[in-house]
This record gives structure tokens, C-alpha cells and sequence, in this order.
């Protein structure tokens, strides 16, 4: 007597009619059976790969950070090493030797106590007037605008050695001594560009509204821009520094063509040690920059990220 009634519960079912619970039609397979679960193990090997490609971005980017850094860190290793002769190039023993006398070979640190003031004082000549220039260019219309912006970018786009002997030629056409004067101008020139760049970018961005407001609010034209457009403007005025400083501490090629004969900066005397024996010294001044630069952009993330929360 039950026979019955179960027979007409199995015709009645989604699975025999055809359809799903929802009544949606089930779908078929080619050999009238519901398809099997993939194994396990296809579904493991499936995962590794769903997880790189969402993460294939990071990856790359972090790939291309360590590429980077690996050479600071081989020279940050090598400055704790005792090398056996002149050339620090093959590791030997761990000392803090050369950390604790920095300058304990002649003559290298008056080259840095010079390529110091050359990048200080070029940075702040080049960040002053391409700050100015930076506005002019981004604020205001005027007749050669096209051509300023073309030539800002030349010494950017000009190989260096081709600005170094332009810039020597001229100073030997005005019979101008080599030395730090000529050092100087020549790094004040390729710095200005990178100055210009940096702000212009930042200011570009900032919202004008803003500083009429301010003038709305009866503020003048210094206190506005002391107050409103010169603090918008600082990442990027940083920035131009930043950079101006790491490029003129950084250069040979110019600083070679118009240094004079008692002039050695860091680099040239770098480049004239490696003829000889390279100093475990100089390992120990390039990790020590690179340290400090790490430290200045770190503290302006941190600070950047505690205004934000504030």
C-alpha cells in the first residue's frame, strides 16, 4: 500500500521533473549524470595560482623595490668588512673598524665636508627660483610660456656630458677661475629643472578655491600665500629639495668638467680612490646617507599619516 505514494513523491521530484527546487531547469550533461566535483588535489593546484594573480601587482612592485635596494644593501654589508688588501670587493672578516673612524683616510672627509656645502647651497638656490618660476609658469599667462616650459625640461633631457662641456666652454670664454664658483653655478643649473617639475606639479593640483576663500575672509595677498598657498605647496617644494640635494651631493660628470684643481668632491674622490684601492670609509659615508634619506622619508610618511588621522 506504500508502494504508491512513494512512486508518486520520486515523479514528483525536482530531480525527476527536470527542474531545481527553484524551478529553474537542471543543468544536463552530455551523459545524463550530474557532473563530478573536481578532486581535491586539482582544486589545491588551482588555489596557489587564483592567489598570485590577485596579488601579481604587489608582487612585481616588491620584486622591483628589492632590486633597488640590493645594491645599498651590499654596500651597507661590506662596510662592516676587513678586507686583506686595498679593494673592499670580496668579504673577509666582520669589523666596526671603519665606523668607528670615518675619517681615517686622508682627504676624504674635506670631500665631503665640500660636496655637503656645493648640494646645500645649490639646493637652496635652485629650490628658491624654481619655486618662483614653478608659479609663474602654473599661474599665469605670458608670451614665451611654450618655449620657458621646452627649455626647463632641456637640461633634464641633455646628456650630462654634453652640459658639462657646454658649461666648461663658457667658463673658459669668460676666463672664470675653476673652483667652488663654477662648481656651484653648474650644479644650480641642472638642479633648477627638477625644482621646477616637482612644484609645478604640486601646485597644478591644489584647489584655487581655497586660497579665495581665504581672500574672501579679508586676508591679504602674503598672508594668503604664507598662510594658504605655501603650505599646500610644501610636499612638493620638499620634494624639489629632496631631490635637488641627492643629484648635486650625487654628480661627477659636471662636477669633473668644471672643478678646479684643489676642488675634489665626494664623488671625485671616490672615482679617484677606486684606481688605487677603494677605502672601506666610503662604504661606511654611502650607508650613512642612504640610512638618513630612509629616515627623512619615513618620518615624513609617519607625520603625513598623523595629520590625516588628526
Amino acid at each position: 500500500m506504500s508502494t504508491a505514494p512513494a512512486s508518486r513523491a520520486s515523479s514528483a521530484s525536482p530531480a525527476a521533473s527536470g527542474t531545481t527546487a527553484t524551478g529553474a531547469p537542471a543543468a544536463s550533461h552530455p551523459s545524463g549524470h550530474a557532473p563530478a566535483p573536481a578532486p581535491a588535489f586539482v582544486r589545491a593546484a588551482f588555489g596557489p595560482v587564483r592567489w598570485l594573480r590577485r596579488h601579481a601587482v604587489v608582487l612585481a612592485g616588491c620584486a622591483a623595490l628589492a632590486y633597488l635596494l640590493l645594491p645599498n644593501l651590499v654596500v651597507l654589508l661590506f662596510s662592516f668588512n676587513k678586507p686583506a688588501g686595498r679593494f673592499n670587493y670580496a668579504w673577509r672578516d666582520f669589523s666596526t673598524d671603519a665606523w668607528t673612524d670615518p675619517c681615517g683616510v686622508a682627504d676624504m672627509c674635506g670631500s665631503l665636508g665640500l660636496s655637503l656645502r656645493i648640494a646645500i647651497l645649490a639646493t637652496l638656490i635652485a629650490t628658491a627660483f624654481g619655486t618662483f618660476a614653478a608659479f609663474a609658469l602654473a599661474r599665469y599667462r605670458f608670451r614665451g610660456k611654450s618655449t620657458t616650459n621646452a627649455l626647463i625640461f632641456l637640461p633634464m633631457a641633455m646628456p650630462e656630458v654634453v652640459m658639462a662641456a657646454s658649461l666648461g666652454t663658457l667658463f673658459l670664454n669668460m676666463r672664470v677661475d675653476f673652483g667652488f664658483l663654477t662648481i656651484l653655478i653648474a650644479h644650480v643649473m641642472f638642479c633648477l629643472s627638477f625644482v621646477v617639475v616637482a612644484v609645478k606639479a604640486r601646485v597644478m593640483s591644489m584647489d584655487p578655491r581655497l586660497e579665495e576663500a581665504a581672500r574672501d575672509l579679508y586676508a591679504g595677498p602674503f598672508q594668503t600665500f604664507w598662510r594658504v598657498t605655501l603650505p599646500l605647496a610644501a610636499p612638493g617644494i620638499a620634494a624639489g629639495a629632496m631631490l635637488s640635494f641627492a643629484l648635486s651631493f650625487d654628480d661627477f660628470i659636471i662636477t669633473q668638467f668644471n672643478a678646479g684643481p684643489s676642488t675634489v668632491t665626494f664623488p671625485m674622490f671616490v672615482w679617484g680612490a677606486a684606481q688605487r684601492g677603494v677605502p672601506v670609509q666610503v662604504n661606511v659615508i654611502g650607508s650613512a646617507m642612504f640610512v638618513i634619506a630612509v629616515a627623512i622619508v619615513l618620518g615624513g610618511q609617519i607625520a603625513a599619516n598623523r595629520r590625516k588621522k588628526g
